[in-house]
């Protein structure tokens, strides 16, 4: 098996002092993606989803243990990644054409090549747009989208410059209903074009199924994994599946998992 994300026994103290009180962010999380999977990681809030975010992409080196994505030790920042989150944070003074081109301005091999290659950048960046909804807003600053438009382009902007895997924390968490799943076949469609690999956190159990190749149910702090869902519904994946019996009974299964742990943790605080 091509395995692209590989950790194993990995865990994490946000400093000195907590490793020697023994408080971990997470402990002991070992796993492996495939190259071109689609995870969701899915638990109640302070459980270590977000921490295992930045662990999956440098930004944290853990306290123990190894983390490898395409073979290499991260021991730094990944290049081959891209990131988005609950808030577009697009930057106002930027056209929405320009908010997306940021990261080819930043990430190398891109920034030394931008001045030569700059047309063709632009060209991408225009093809990106026009694959979510959004040809013709080009010119447009955030101000001037409503949030479904700015968390596209805020997609759009972690993928300009073609990473191996997407990272998205909790991405669609402050749309409408329908919004969101506009969002989720826009996101599902650009992962079946381009085969990236995605790590996805979410509360939202629905999106996790519709989404995933496999679903991780993380317990509250310190964050582990304790149980693995392969979703073996068949793709292409319309709206329409969430309508199913198969489909309710997943996310069934996966709420059963979150309210156990909702009861453990309320027996502990009493």
């Amino acid at each position: 098996m091509d395995n692209f994300v590989d950790f194993r026994r990995v865990w994490l103290a946000y400093n000195d002092e907590l490793w020697e009180q023994g408080k971990f962010a997470v402990e002991d999380i070992s796993l492996t993606l495939r190259r071109g999977e689609f995870a969701a990681i899915v638990g109640p809030s302070g459980c270590g989803k977000s921490t295992f975010m930045k662990l999956a992409t440098g930004l944290k080196k853990p306290s123990r243990g190894e983390i490898h994505v395409d073979g290499q030790p991260v021991n730094g920042p990944l290049k081959i990644s891209g990131m988005a989150f609950q808030a577009a944070s697009l930057l106002p003074w930027r056209t929405t054409l320009q908010n997306v081109m940021l990261p080819l301005e930043i990430v190398e091999p891109h920034r030394s090549q931008l001045r030569a290659r700059k047309a063709e950048y632009i060209e991408r960046a225009r093809a990106l747009l026009a694959s979510v909804g959004l040809s013709g807003y080009e010119d447009k600053f955030p101000w001037q989208l409503s949030g479904g438009m700015q968390q596209r382009a805020s997609i759009c902007r972690a993928l300009i410059h073609e990473p191996q895997l997407l990272l998205l924390d909790e991405p669609f968490g402050a749309l409408d209903a329908f919004t969101r799943e506009e969002l989720w076949c826009t996101l599902r469609d650009l992962q079946a074009a381009k085969g990236f690999n995605v790590i996805l956190v979410t509360h939202d159990l629905r999106e996790s199924v519709f989404l995933a190749d496999t679903v991780y149910v993380m317990s509250r702090s310190p964050g582990r994994l304790l149980h693995r869902r392969d979703i073996e519904l068949p793709r292409p994946r319309e709206l329409e599946l969430t309508y199913t019996p198969a489909f309710t009974e997943i996310v069934h299964e996966l709420r059963g998992h979150i309210g156990a742990l909702r009861k453990s943790g309320a027996e502990v605080a009493q």
